[in-house]
């Protein structure tokens, strides 16, 4: 028997401790990662998920704690470490509690500063314009 407790979140924590698996589709619905289970599923059957370096093709794969689970997701890729597990899918405050993210920072991308653009990209500006029209007249 499960203690009642005041705090709703102590609740579900305590139910995550009996379980000592769950399945891959499941958790990265519970843990947030995609909208619905069938989207996990599809994700984990397209060949989108690692499980510790090793690519997974079935949802019904077990992840346990400690597991490092990849996932690639919209030109991103996510490196979650499997910290706990839930009973039912709860706010994201729980879901923060199921992974630990391990996905490495990238680098900021060399764009230029606000207002500036690369020279030769884009619409020429009225200046640009109006030397083209100098150079067009002096002909």
């Amino acid at each position: 028997m499960i203690p009642k407790s005041e705090n709703r979140f102590s609740d579900e924590i305590m139910l995550t401790q009996e379980l000592d698996r769950q399945r891959i589709d499941k958790w990265l619905w519970h843990a947030r990662v995609v909208r619905t289970r069938s989207a996990a599923a599809a994700l984990v059957n397209a060949g989108h998920v690692r499980v510790n370096g090793a690519r997974i093709d079935a949802s019904s794969r077990p992840v346990r704690n400690g597991d490092v689970v990849t996932i690639a997701l919209d030109r991103n890729v996510r490196v979650l470490k499997v910290t706990g597990y839930a009973a039912r899918r709860g706010s994201a405050e729980l879901a923060r509690v199921l992974f630990e993210d391990l996905t490495p920072v990238a680098a900021p991308a060399a764009e230029p500063p606000a207002g500036q653009r690369v020279p030769g990209a884009g619409r020429p500006t009225k200046r640009q314009r109006r030397e083209i029209d100098w150079l067009r007249l002096r002909d």
